[in-house]
């Protein structure tokens, strides 16, 4: 027994990786697949005058626009056709997900099992459609419109050909994203659409910290913040390793039964991450507040360019003005986004009720608390109050660093939202990488030990 732990622990430090195929060729397709996504992202709208772009990238610049700028790998300020990235489906998503809570038409689907969750994918697919298709619009009305104050136009032939263009090419796009996510889910490593969003992420590093050299060289910045910017990014990372591995973990006993050594009570323990929701509340809070911004953002551009005046002109500059990015009023409802979704998607992850009711099937139960409905309220109690120093902490991470960096004028990209996505996706991904080395050296031994019984006869 010991050899072969050994040898399963020595599997886990990449010496099987040669003889891993089928772990080479899910990496190989997931590399393939965001490669794809990378091209894509310079693939332009259809009618777009390339030589605006620029001037549309400053004027956003260092707005809340940047996070969806960042998501979709820089493709937002380059106009292309994955420009909204993955952002409408992970709202529809939202939205078919709290419907199902609320909804008991759709609480009865969801508990239809594998059928039920493949009508609740249509539905959000629909909704991505949809959401798409509004944002598209408001973003080719804003094109137009971009640049006309100076006699300029970002769009070479404006009209409704470019709008209707313009939709057809972003919808296709984000479904093309959507599809794409699912393949690498299922046919590669890890979350495809997180690693979609990931890729994005650090598309933009290195740029971002050559600039940070550079500033440091040049003298444009101090030396001492840029390395204090280094020194708090690592602390973050370690931050959001630490807390990404803390566990609450409740004993479970099982009735006494007989073995070799006596009659002996079995013993485990139910692990309770403390972040449950992972990366899923930022994604959520900030997909939620780009969708009516990137309206109003570009319907901006339309009012400015067409002189409208009155309540409409005055509400679009006001959501423009008071939601930018490190605002008090943006910072408030990042903040209160993220606060719900940590509870709201724990809750969807882990079932206490149903929990509950397989330890009592299975005979097993929670010393000192009685099975059924005490075991269910006990789950419930322990998993708020973990959930409550989750919520804190992704709060923490997300706005803390976003203030310092709109306060301190320091690149965006190196944001807490950025680094915990970016960290936890990673650790996400080499922990299944490590699961599929696991399973492969499984499959060896127990190969060998076929070979030696056969041996044996």
């Amino acid at each position: 027994m010991a050899s072969a732990a050994d040898q399963m622990a020595s599997g886990l430090n990449l010496s099987k990786f040669g003889k891993a195929t089928e772990l080479k060729k899910r990496l190989w397709f997931t590399l393939g697949a965001l490669i794809i996504f990378r091209m894509l992202s310079y693939v332009p709208l259809p009618g777009i005058d390339p030589t605006q772009l620029d001037l549309l990238a400053q004027q956003t610049q260092g707005g809340v626009m940047d996070f969806f700028n960042t998501f979709s790998g820089g493709a937002l300020e380059r106009m292309s056709i994955i420009a909204l990235g993955v952002m409408p489906y992970i709202t529809a998503s939202i939205v078919v997900q709290l419907a199902s809570s609320l909804s008991p038409t759709l609480a009865a689907v969801k508990k239809e099992g594998e059928s039920g969750r493949k009508k609740l994918n249509q539905y959000t697919r629909y909704g991505t459609v949809g959401l798409t298709a509004v944002q598209g619009y408001f973003i080719a009305v804003g094109l137009e419109a971009f640049g006309a104050t100076q006699g300029a136009q970002a769009v070479v032939e404006p009209g409704m050909l470019f709008r209707i263009s313009a939709v057809i090419s972003l919808i296709g796009g984000t479904m093309f994203l959507m599809w794409l996510g699912e393949q690498i889910t299922s046919r590669g490593i890890g979350n495809g659409i997180s690693l979609i969003i990931m890729a994005g992420i650090v598309a933009h590093l290195p740029t971002t910290l050559v600039q940070l050299f550079e500033g440091g060289r040049t003298g444009t910045m101090d030396p001492v913040r840029l390395l204090g910017i280094l020194i708090a990014v690592v602390g973050l990372i370690l931050l959001i390793c630490f807390m990404e591995r803390a566990q609450r973990r409740i004993l479970i006993q099982y009735p006494k039964r007989q073995t070799a050594r006596g009659v002996q009570a079995e013993r485990s323990h139910l692990p309770l991450k403390i972040n449950t929701a992972g990366v899923i509340p930022p994604i959520f809070a900030s997909s939620l507040l780009l969708m009516p911004l990137t309206v109003s953002q570009f319907a901006g551009q339309n009012v400015a360019a067409n002189g409208d005046g009155g309540f409409m002109n005055d509400v679009v500059i006001g959501l423009n003005q008071y939601l930018t990015h490190g605002s008090p009023v943006y910072m408030l409802l990042y903040g209160l986004g993220i606060v719900f979704f940590s509870f709201f998607y724990t809750s969807v992850v882990f079932n206490p009720e149903e929990t509950a009711d397989n330890l009592k099937r299975y005979g097993g139960f929670i010393p000192g608390i009685r099975p059924g409905k005490s075991t269910e309220a006990y789950f419930d109690y322990v998993l708020t109050r973990i959930t409550v120093i989750g919520a804190a902490y992704l709060t923490f991470i997300c706005l803390v660093p976003e203030y310092l960096v709109s306060a301190l004028s320091i690149p965006f990209y190196l944001g807490g939202t950025s680094l915990l996505i970016v960290v936890n996706v990673t650790m996400d991904t080499v922990t299944q990488i490590q699961s599929h080395l696991l399973a492969h050296q499984y499959g060896d031994l127990i190969k060998k030990a076929k070979l030696k019984g056969g041996r044996a006869r």
